[in-house]
């Protein structure tokens, strides 16, 4: 009799051991379980530690609860102005609602992933080029709303959409760098435009504070003269200036006072043309009778 108790006791034993083995569940932090029984949701969420299910009738559904990064893969799309581009993005989202993202979709992440994919062909469609160069953070959240706006209704949260990468043809590149180039080029010869009238504003000033002065000038150019002449391998051609011959000048004693007498110019002599005299002309029968009287 002891001996049938301690083997009913044993197998009891046994059965409890295996039945726990079967009905314990261990829901990490990051999870949370939602259970099934028959197939139908039960309403209660089990949280994070450890539970326990009715082997064969429950069925535990642990749901990740952690923000999931999903790359998505890159779009092809013709803009608004008509331009071919390859963009990718990528998605933060996490789930809010366990029951529902296991009962209203039969898997949230593809469903995501794909509605992911159709929104950033629409927003391409819908932007121009330099929107998805330079706007991306308007794009970003018109893209996060679209993606959002279905989601909730799966119990999942969109965090976050961040476009990473725009691809365009080697030709836009090309015009593209013959644009960007061109405006600097632009700007460059603005600023110097702009430079050259502020040096010549400041010349302007220089110019008529040295008019002033006339030794200033001269000391300009000793400073011109000692800044050419550091340099070896140029030659110096030094101007004579006006403004020292006038300094010469003044500074030169006054002349002896030559004679009242005027003297005429050339100009005021008169002008003589001497002709040859005539000649006689002599007659060849005269010369032939001459001779002959000769």
């Amino acid at each position: 009799m002891v001996e049938e108790l301690v083997v009913a006791g044993v197998t009891l034993a046994s059965a409890g051991a295996v039945y726990v083995m079967a009905a314990a569940r261990v829901v990490k932090q990051y999870e949370r379980g939602v259970v099934l029984r028959l197939g139908r949701l039960r309403p209660e969420v089990r949280g994070p530690g450890f539970t326990m299910i009715v082997p064969g009738i429950d069925k535990l559904r642990k749901v990740n609860m952690q923000i999931v990064t999903m790359p998505v893969p890159g779009q092809e799309g013709i803009t608004r102005d008509n331009v071919t581009v390859r963009v990718d993005a990528v998605v933060y989202f996490k789930v809010t609602a366990p029951a529902e993202a296991i009962i209203r979709v039969e898997d949230y992440r593809f469903a995501v992933a794909q509605m992911a994919q159709t929104s950033l062909r629409s927003i391409i469609g819908k932007s121009e080029l330099d929107d998805l160069l330079s706007n991306r953070e308007k794009l970003n959240q018109g893209l996060e709303l679209m993606i959002d706006s279905p989601a909730v209704e799966w119990g999942v949260t969109i965090d976050r959409v961040e476009i990473k990468d725009v691809s365009l043809p080697e030709t836009m590149k090309r015009s593209m760098a013959r644009q960007a180039e061109a405006d600097r080029e632009r700007r460059a010869r603005v600023i110097n435009a702009d430079a050259e009238l502020q040096a010549s504003k400041k010349l302007a000033e220089a110019a008529k504070e040295m008019s002033e002065q006339p030794a200033a000038l001269q000391l300009r150019l000793l400073q011109t003269v000692v800044a050419v002449a550091a340099e070896k391998n140029s030659t110096l051609v030094l101007p004579f200036p006006v403004e020292l011959l006038r300094f010469l000048e003044r500074a030169a004693p006054a002349p002896v006072q030559q004679s009242q007498q005027p003297v005429r110019s050339a100009e005021e002599q008169p002008v003589q043309e001497q002709l040859p005299s005539p000649q006689p002309r002599l007659d060849p029968e005269s010369e032939g009778s001459n001779s002959r009287q000769d």
